[in-house]
């Protein structure tokens, strides 16, 4: 999923308020109405009473609107009968030509996506090749391939799953009793620097397993003391009559609490150890094999045969030495591309990460400096494996020029990265679903981890490889059929598109810094790259040179970069935006509507979205609030978020459109704006979003 994607409900209504006209409406067609009327009233599932209801053009426009609000439901979005009125109503209101819907920043593709869904032409176009590649499987490769597509990735991700299975089975042994592990819980560690202890630290932020009214498991500490050695940690696993018998963890706000001796590692000490380590995810081992220093293994959670939920046992030998044999197999893979003359791209990610200072980014000061810095060398090479045999089961299809396997392949490589969010060194245990946290589970950040869980990626359990295939293909057998769309890498200061090409331009742009897209979304783009190396969609299109994704050119806020020599500050980001909405309104026709999505808590955003718009040629003509985020959210925490996203409604303001009087609008704002207010009160809203939500109706009678 693509970061902030918005709300398929929310993007499928008001496509289909921006697609229809309003029967209450003076230039309403009367033929509309009257096929409006027949779309609706053929509907099997129509309730009581529309018949009578239908004949008026208020309760028409009534029926429309009830219409599209139960077609929001997920249930109903790709029931036929549904389907069949939203696709009659739109060919009714457009009966000459299907309706083209452009988003420019189009990102994970809920609006192309919904737009397909209504029987309209879709045009998605973004900077970002992660997202271009998500768009291309959705609105291309999906529709022209069917459940044709998903069967043959259940034949081939079967197979691949069988292959990295027997190759890699002595990285992931089965316990001497019969039971199954299925993830291990690992702890980085420093060592104390007092002069009279040395005792390793583990870094422990939470001493829970599992945290359920009737399973609760925990680790115990214990100080382990003698003659000719640093004092030592042990552990041991033991079920709490009470949350009050559970100790606190050991490492808060960075600084690291010795339980040997007490004393207190600051973090920049902490941070420094680490350093040296690269992070410290991977175990350090002796000649012998003996685990050293590094992360420590804490627990395993197993399954059992027979038996219902996680079971819990402390690590034995064999769990390290799979570890260090791990660690020899990724050293043969990096020598053996070294012996080839390191051809192609190295086989373990090895692009650098965003400078220090990059919203979301505070890894780089533990040393993790690489992309494949997020893995320990386990990790990398299941994650290796599975791509190999991603480019070795489709090498022969992709000869025979099919582009079923070409989609394939695709989805595939994605489905890597699906698995990748849940196979690196900085996901965390949940104690209470007894499961693992993908690493973006705070949402547009990738902090440090002091402690993780392992997933076994092809375990049946969790959200491993054949959890990937399944989900996916439950995706494109559920999809509603739908024609193709257009999917294309494009700069939205530039878009390919001629002059008043489109009657509706619908989108969601990003806003200032709140989120760092192309950063982040290199976690995904170094994996895919590996195996669809010569995909076009996966290059900077401007910098032949660059090994990751656009930055320079990406319209964000981000004070570490530059664009042609300009910061990209404020200003930048502004001065952009402006001309982003100056080429919406070039290629959308004079009789067309548009919509722009905010959901910004500062008024220099909104004044900065509204200033580009109109100096872009746009009037606002409406501004809905539309209750899209979970208020509980971490995102919605001490953030500039809203509860609502608000959709702005705009036109093409005319070339000849008169300049008002100051005065006037002065004395038009306050009814309105009031009246707005007491309206959006009545339907619940409340606080910030109420406040900006009115921002609309003033721009209004100003644009």
């Amino acid at each position: 999923l693509w970061w902030a994607r918005r709300p398929l409900a929310s993007s499928r209504a008001v496509l289909m308020a921006l697609l229809l006209p309003d029967p209450c409406d003076v230039h309403c067609p009367n033929e509309f109405k009257k096929q409006a009327r027949e779309a609706l009233l053929a509907m099997h599932t129509r309730p009581q009473g529309w018949t009578k209801q239908i004949e008026s053009d208020e309760g028409l426009r009534q029926i429309m609107l009830e219409f599209i609000a139960d077609f929001a439901n997920w249930d109903n979005s790709a029931k036929p009968a549904y389907l069949e009125v939203a696709r009659n109503l739109v060919k009714a209101a457009h009966p000459e030509e299907t309706p083209l819907v452009v988003d420019p920043f189009s990102g994970g593709g809920s609006i192309p996506l919904e737009a397909l869904r209504l029987g309209c032409e879709a045009f998605a176009s973004d900077l970002n090749p992660v997202a271009c590649l998500i768009l291309k499987v959705m609105l291309e490769d999906i529709p022209r391939h069917g459940p044709e597509l998903a069967e043959e990735l259940r034949k081939v991700g079967g197979e691949i799953k069988a292959a990295a299975e027997k190759e890699l089975a002595d990285l992931y042994p089965t316990d001497p009793d019969g039971a199954t592990p299925i993830t291990y819980l690992w702890v980085r560690t420093v060592r104390c620097e007092s002069p009279n202890c040395g005792a390793e630290i583990p870094l422990l932020g939470s001493l829970w397993l599992a945290k359920k009214a009737k399973h609760k498991w925990a680790l115990l500490t214990k100080v382990v003391r003698s003659k000719d050695k640093p004092p030592r940690v042990e552990l041991e696993i033991f079920e709490p009559a009470s949350n009050k018998d559970v100790a606190a963890g050991t490492i808060t706000g960075a600084k690291a609490s010795c339980l040997c001796c007490g004393m207190v590692l600051p973090p920049e000490r902490v941070r420094a150890q680490l350093n040296v380590e690269k992070g410290g995810a991977d175990a350090v081992f002796d000649a012998n094999g003996n685990r050293t220093d590094g992360a420590r293994l804490t627990a395993v959670v197993t399954v059992r045969p027979g038996e219902k939920g996680r079971h819990y046992r402390l690590p034995i030998d064999a769990d390290y030495a799979a570890v260090r044999k791990a660690q020899e197999r990724l050293a043969e893979i990096l020598a053996e591309w070294e012996r080839g003359g390191k051809q192609g791209l190295c086989p373990v990610p090895d692009e650098p990460l965003p400078p220090i200072g990059t919203l979301g980014f505070r890894v780089q000061r533990y040393g993790m400096l690489e992309w494949g810095d997020f893995f320990t060398a386990r990790q990398k090479v299941a994650l290796v494996s599975l791509a190999r045999q991603i480019a070795t089961k489709m090498e022969e299809a992709n000869n025979k020029g099919s582009s079923l396997a070409t989609a394939v392949k695709s989805v595939l490589s994605l489905l890597l990265d699906r698995v990748a969010v849940r196979c690196t060194a900085n996901c965390i245990w949940d104690a209470t679903t007894q499961c693992i946290m993908q690493v973006f589970n705070q949402g547009q950040a990738l902090p440090f981890r002091s402690e993780y869980a392992e997933m076994v990626p092809l375990s049946d359990q969790g959200s491993g490889w054949q959890t990937s295939i399944n989900y996916a293909c439950k995706i494109i057998e559920g999809s509603a059929k739908s024609d193709l769309g257009q999917a294309q890498c494009a700069d939205v200061t530039a878009h390919p598109l001629p002059d008043q090409a489109t009657g509706i331009w619908f989108t969601d742009p990003p806003y200032y810094d709140a989120i760092p897209y192309a950063d982040l979304s290199d976690f995904f783009l170094v994996w895919l790259k590996r195996t669809l190396p010569d995909h076009p969609l996966l290059r900077d299109p401007f910098d032949p040179g660059n090994p990751l994704s656009p930055k320079a050119r990406e319209v964000v806020q981000n004070n570490t970069k530059e664009c042609d020599g300009r910061a990209k500050d404020r200003d930048f980001f502004e001065d952009t935006m402006g001309e982003a909405f100056a080429e919406g309104r070039r290629i959308l026709r004079e009789d067309g509507i548009g919509s722009v999505v905010f959901a910004h808590k500062t008024t220099e955003g909104w004044e900065a979205l509204l200033s580009g718009m109109t100096r872009g040629g746009w009037t606002i003509t409406g501004s809905w609030p539309i209750a899209t985020e979970s208020t509980n959210r971490l995102r919605a925490k001490n953030s500039a978020a809203l509860a609502t996203s608000v959709h702005l409604i705009c036109r093409p303001r005319p070339e000849d459109a008169p300049v008002g009087d100051w005065a006037d609008v002065l004395r038009e704002l306050p009814p309105r704006v009031s009246a707005w207010i007491e309206r959006l009160q009545g339907e619940g809203i409340r606080g910030a979003d109420l406040v900006f939500a009115c921002i609309g109706p003033a721009l209004e009678i100003f644009s």
